[in-house]
Protein backbone atom coordinates (compact mmCIF):
# COMPACT_ATOMS: atom_id res chain seq x y z
CA UNK A 1 0.00 0.00 0.00
CA UNK A 2 1.54 3.35 -0.82
CA UNK A 3 2.04 6.11 2.08
CA UNK A 4 -0.28 8.70 0.57
CA UNK A 5 -3.17 6.48 0.60
CA UNK A 6 -4.97 6.66 3.70
CA UNK A 7 -7.89 4.44 5.34
CA UNK A 8 -10.84 5.47 3.74
CA UNK A 9 -11.87 6.20 7.46
CA UNK A 10 -9.37 8.18 8.12
CA UNK A 11 -10.93 10.52 4.67
CA UNK A 12 -14.55 10.23 5.98
CA UNK A 13 -16.15 13.46 6.60
CA UNK A 14 -17.44 14.01 10.25
CA UNK A 15 -20.38 15.50 8.92
CA UNK A 16 -22.06 12.89 7.10
CA UNK A 17 -20.97 10.47 9.91
CA UNK A 18 -22.86 13.28 12.29
CA UNK A 19 -25.77 12.96 9.95
CA UNK A 20 -26.20 9.14 9.47
CA UNK A 21 -26.29 8.71 13.36
CA UNK A 22 -28.54 11.45 13.87
CA UNK A 23 -25.88 13.58 15.87
CA UNK A 24 -25.98 10.39 18.58
CA UNK A 25 -22.33 9.80 19.83
CA UNK A 26 -22.72 6.51 21.57
CA UNK A 27 -25.50 3.50 20.91
CA UNK A 28 -28.56 3.40 23.35
CA UNK A 29 -27.99 -0.03 23.70
CA UNK A 30 -24.83 -2.88 25.32
CA UNK A 31 -27.10 -5.40 22.81
CA UNK A 32 -24.30 -5.77 20.34
CA UNK A 33 -20.67 -6.69 20.20
CA UNK A 34 -18.00 -7.34 17.02
CA UNK A 35 -19.56 -10.62 17.01
CA UNK A 36 -23.12 -10.39 17.67
CA UNK A 37 -25.22 -11.82 14.72
CA UNK A 38 -27.61 -9.58 13.00
CA UNK A 39 -30.71 -11.20 11.35
CA UNK A 40 -33.23 -9.39 9.34
CA UNK A 41 -37.00 -9.63 10.65
CA UNK A 42 -38.63 -7.04 8.08
CA UNK A 43 -37.80 -6.10 4.64
CA UNK A 44 -36.64 -2.36 3.77
CA UNK A 45 -39.46 0.00 3.49
CA UNK A 46 -39.74 3.50 1.37
CA UNK A 47 -38.14 6.40 3.13
CA UNK A 48 -35.98 4.19 5.16
CA UNK A 49 -32.63 5.98 5.66
CA UNK A 50 -29.82 4.12 2.82
CA UNK A 51 -27.88 2.51 5.58
CA UNK A 52 -30.75 0.95 7.26
CA UNK A 53 -31.77 -0.67 3.91
CA UNK A 54 -28.64 -1.89 3.12
CA UNK A 55 -28.29 -3.26 6.76
CA UNK A 56 -31.54 -4.93 6.01
CA UNK A 57 -30.28 -6.58 3.00
CA UNK A 58 -27.28 -7.38 4.10
CA UNK A 59 -28.72 -9.65 7.27
CA UNK A 60 -31.61 -11.61 5.22
CA UNK A 61 -29.02 -14.29 6.87
CA UNK A 62 -26.98 -13.61 9.64
CA UNK A 63 -24.20 -11.38 9.50
CA UNK A 64 -21.84 -10.30 12.24
CA UNK A 65 -21.82 -6.89 13.30
CA UNK A 66 -18.14 -6.27 11.97
CA UNK A 67 -19.11 -7.40 8.93
CA UNK A 68 -21.52 -5.07 8.40
CA UNK A 69 -19.13 -2.22 9.22
CA UNK A 70 -16.29 -3.79 6.33
CA UNK A 71 -19.36 -3.82 3.85
CA UNK A 72 -20.74 -0.50 4.78
CA UNK A 73 -16.80 1.17 5.43
CA UNK A 74 -18.32 2.86 8.95
CA UNK A 75 -17.07 2.40 11.97
CA UNK A 76 -18.43 -0.06 14.58
CA UNK A 77 -19.46 2.49 16.59
CA UNK A 78 -21.37 4.26 14.08
CA UNK A 79 -23.08 0.67 12.85
CA UNK A 80 -24.00 -0.14 16.62
CA UNK A 81 -25.86 3.40 16.39
CA UNK A 82 -28.10 2.24 13.34
CA UNK A 83 -28.49 -1.22 14.47
CA UNK A 84 -29.95 0.56 17.62
CA UNK A 85 -32.64 1.97 15.31
CA UNK A 86 -33.39 -1.36 14.03
CA UNK A 87 -33.75 -3.41 16.94
CA UNK A 88 -36.04 -0.55 18.64
CA UNK A 89 -38.35 -0.59 15.62
CA UNK A 90 -38.35 -4.60 15.45
CA UNK A 91 -36.94 -4.62 12.33
CA UNK A 92 -33.72 -6.98 13.70
CA UNK A 93 -32.79 -9.23 15.94
CA UNK A 94 -29.40 -9.82 17.72
CA UNK A 95 -28.36 -13.25 18.17
CA UNK A 96 -24.87 -13.77 20.68
CA UNK A 97 -22.66 -16.66 19.97
CA UNK A 98 -23.46 -19.54 21.73
CA UNK A 99 -19.93 -19.88 22.79
CA UNK A 100 -20.20 -16.90 24.59
CA UNK A 101 -22.83 -18.13 26.87
CA UNK A 102 -21.28 -21.40 27.61
CA UNK A 103 -19.26 -22.18 30.74
CA UNK A 104 -15.74 -22.89 30.98
CA UNK A 105 -15.45 -26.08 32.36
CA UNK A 106 -13.45 -26.30 35.90
CA UNK A 107 -9.95 -27.04 36.53
CA UNK A 108 -10.73 -30.04 38.04
CA UNK A 109 -12.42 -31.41 35.00
CA UNK A 110 -9.87 -30.12 32.41
CA UNK A 111 -7.16 -31.95 35.30
CA UNK A 112 -9.38 -35.57 34.33
CA UNK A 113 -9.76 -35.30 30.55
CA UNK A 114 -6.18 -34.93 30.60
CA UNK A 115 -5.09 -37.82 32.99
CA UNK A 116 -7.90 -39.53 30.46
CA UNK A 117 -5.65 -38.12 27.56
CA UNK A 118 -2.32 -39.82 28.80
CA UNK A 119 -3.75 -42.51 29.91
CA UNK A 120 -4.79 -43.92 26.30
Amino acid sequence: MRADRGRALDRENPDRLYTITGGRAHAGSAAFDTVTLIVAEADPRPGMQSEHVKILRMARRPVAVVEISARLRLPVSVVKILLCDLLDSGRITARHPVAARTQVPDVATLEQVLIGLRNL
